[in-house]
């Protein structure tokens, strides 16, 4: 993939980041297409997102996705 973009969320306690980090992380290889990728990792209480994609267009369409989810996730959470 030619373009990629990291995405770190910081929560105030490792709990939390499970939560969210265990929400997205089902999603990771069923929203994956030809043109962008996407894996998450959790250490204590950060979540990184890393989109790879192979052009800009596919690459703001994985980082949309990604946001949302994980906007949806911190909802579900009850993150502030």
């Amino acid at each position: 993939m030619e373009h990629d973009a990291v995405l770190e969320f910081d929560y105030a306690a490792a709990t939390t980041a499970r939560i969210v980090e265990r929400s997205v992380q089902q999603e990771v290889g069923d929203i994956d297409g030809d043109r962008t990728t996407a894996s998450v990792e959790r250490t204590d209480a950060l979540v990184t997102v890393h989109v790879e994609s192979a052009d800009l267009v596919a690459l703001r369409a994985g980082l949309n996705t990604w946001l949302s989810l994980v906007s949806v996730a911190e909802s579900c959470a009850g993150v502030e």
